[in-house]
C-alpha cells in the first residue's frame, strides 16, 4: 500500500518493493504540495510498479519524438543506409502527420488499424509499400516495448494490412534475347552504360555491386569477378540523420558500403564473352585518360570516421589528373569518358530511353532477374545459382528472382505427358442407353 507523510512543507509518498538480500526496500518520492497530490501520484506509480515490475519511463514522450529517438539509437547503428532513408521518408510522409501528435503510451491497436485502413482507402498505395509502412510501425514499437521498455506491450503485433482484392502484378520483366540485343545496340555508343548493362546481364549482380566495381575486382586470367563492396549515395553529411532529408540531400557523396549480407561477398566466374568485352572497355578507358590528359577526373579513396557511429568509412573524392592527391586511387570501372563517376545514378536517363523509345519495360534489377531465370531455365543447379546471386537462402532464389517462363511451363507439361504416355490406359467403351 501507499503511505503519505509530511516532510517539512511538502508531502512524500512511499511503498514497499521487493526485498534485496533479506532487506526491505522502498520507493519514495517527495515534493508534493498537498497530501492528495502525493497520494494520487503514489497510487499511479504503485500500480505501475506492481503491474510490470518497474516505473514506466518517458510516459509523456510523443510518438513523433520517439521515432527520432528510434532512428538515432537503433536504425543508424543496425540498418543499411538506403533502408534508413526509406524509413525516414515513411516517417515524414505518414507516421508523424497522422500519429506523431499522440503520446507514445496512447498508441493502441485500434488506432493503428484505423491508421493503416485510412491509408489503404485514401492513398491507393501498392501492397508492397503498405507493408513497408507497417514494417516501420511494428519495428519502432517493438523496440519501444522489448528493448528500451518505454511501453508495456506492443500494440502493433495484431495489426494487419487490408486485403488487396486485385492481385498485384509482378514488377519484374524478364528480357527476351531480342530485347537485350535492342538495349545493347541502342547504347553501343555510350560505353560506360553499354558495358555496365552487359556486366549485369552476364553476372546477375545488383546495381550497387555493378557500379561499386573497381578494376582490381576483375581477374582476367582466372576469369572471375570478386564482389566485396557496393556503392552508396549519401548526402553531403554522409549520415542518414532525420534533418538530412531536406538539408543537403541533393549533394551527392559516394561511399563504399558493405555487401547486403555475408553471402553477398563472393567471387563468381565469368565467361569468355564478358572477359573479352571488359578487356575492350579497359583499353578504351586508358585511351580516354590519354585523350583528356590533365582534365581527366580521377577518383580517390578517403578514409573518414563516421561522426555518428564512430566507425571508419571510405568516401570517394575526385580531382582532375593535374592535381596531385596523396590518397590511394579508386580505379572505378564504370565512369564516363572524362572519368566522371555517377554511381547508381548513371543509367537513369538510359532507362527512360529504354521505356519510352524502345518500348521495353525496364529496371536495372531486371537484368538480375533475367540472369537467374535463364540459368534455371537452362537446367542450372539452384544452389549454384543462389551462391552466384549472393542470396542468404535458396528459397530467396526460388521465391523472388526465378520467374516461371513459357518455356519452363511447356517443358513441365511435356515431362508429365511423356510420363503419362508410358501408362497402359484402357480405351473408353461405348455405353448403350435404354429408353
Amino acid at each position: 500500500m501507499v503511505s503519505v507523510r509530511k516532510r517539512g512543507k511538502v508531502y512524500e509518498y512511499r511503498f514497499e518493493t521487493a526485498s534485496v538480500d533479506g532487506t526491505r526496500k522502498w520507493i519514495t518520492k517527495s515534493g508534493f504540495p498537498t497530501r492528495q497530490d502525493a497520494l494520487n501520484q503514489g497510487a499511479l506509480d504503485y500500480t505501475e510498479y506492481y503491474k510490470i515490475g518497474r516505473v514506466r519511463r518517458n510516459k509523456d514522450m510523443s510518438y513523433s519524438d520517439y521515432l527520432d529517438y528510434w532512428i538515432d539509437t537503433y536504425c543508424n547503428f543496425n540498418l543499411k543506409y538506403s533502408t534508413i532513408v526509406t524509413y525516414l521518408n515513411i516517417i515524414k510522409l505518414y507516421l508523424k502527420p497522422m500519429l506523431g501528435r499522440y503520446a507514445l503510451w496512447q498508441i493502441d491497436s485500434q488506432m493503428l488499424q484505423e491508421f493503416i485502413n485510412k491509408i489503404f482507402v485514401e492513398k491507393n498505395l501498392s501492397k508492397w509499400y503498405l507493408k513497408n509502412i507497417m514494417k516501420v510501425v511494428k519495428g519502432s514499437l517493438r523496440y519501444a516495448c522489448y528493448s528500451v521498455n518505454f511501453i508495456n506491450e506492443n500494440p502493433a503485433e495484431k495489426v494487419h494490412i487490408p486485403r488487396y482484392e486485385v492481385v498485384c502484378g509482378d514488377p519484374a520483366h524478364i528480357f527476351t534475347q531480342e530485347e537485350i540485343e535492342k538495349i545493347l545496340n541502342r547504347f553501343k555508343d555510350v560505353p560506360y552504360i553499354y558495358y555496365s548493362f552487359l556486366t549485369a546481364y552476364y553476372t546477375g549482380m545488383r546495381v550497387s555491386e555493378v557500379y561499386g566495381l573497381t578494376w582490381d575486382n576483375i581477374n582476367f586470367e582466372k576469369k572471375t569477378i570478386t564482389i566485396n563492396k557496393n556503392i552508396i549515395k549519401k548526402n553531403k553529411y554522409g549520415l542518414p540523420k532525420r534533418y538530412c532529408i531536406s538539408k543537403g540531400h541533393s549533394v551527392e557523396v559516394w561511399s563504399y558500403g558493405t555487401c547486403k549480407n555475408p553471402q553477398s561477398q563472393r567471387t563468381i566466374s565469368i565467361g569468355d564473352t564478358l572477359v573479352k568485352a571488359l578487356k575492350e572497355y579497359k583499353k578504351l578507358q586508358e585511351e580516354n585518360k590519354e585523350y583528356y590528359g590533365e582534365s581527366y577526373l580521377k577518383h580517390y579513396e578517403k578514409r573518414i570516421m563516421n561522426e555518428y557511429t564512430n566507425r571508419p568509412e571510405i568516401k570517394i573524392v575526385d580531382a582532375k589528373a593535374e592535381i596531385e592527391v596523396d590518397l590511394p586511387e579508386a580505379k572505378l570501372v564504370f565512369v564516363r569518358a572524362n572519368g566522371d563517376f555517377r554511381g547508381t545514378e548513371s543509367p537513369r536517363h538510359a532507362f527512360k530511353v529504354i521505356n519510352y523509345e524502345l518500348g521495353i519495360p525496364c529496371r536495372f534489377h531486371d537484368f538480375r532477374d533475367t540472369h537467374a531465370t535463364r540459368l534455371i531455365e537452362q537446367g542450372a543447379d539452384i544452389k549454384a545459382v543462389s551462391k552466384r546471386l549472393g542470396h542468404s537462402t535458396i528459397m530467396t532464389t526460388y521465391n523472388i528472382y526465378v520467374r516461371v517462363t513459357n518455356k519452363m511451363e511447356t517443358e513441365t507439361v511435356n515431362k508429365f505427358e511423356d510420363y503419362a504416355n508410358t501408362l497402359d490406359i484402357p480405351p473408353v467403351q461405348d455405353i448403350e442407353y435404354q429408353d
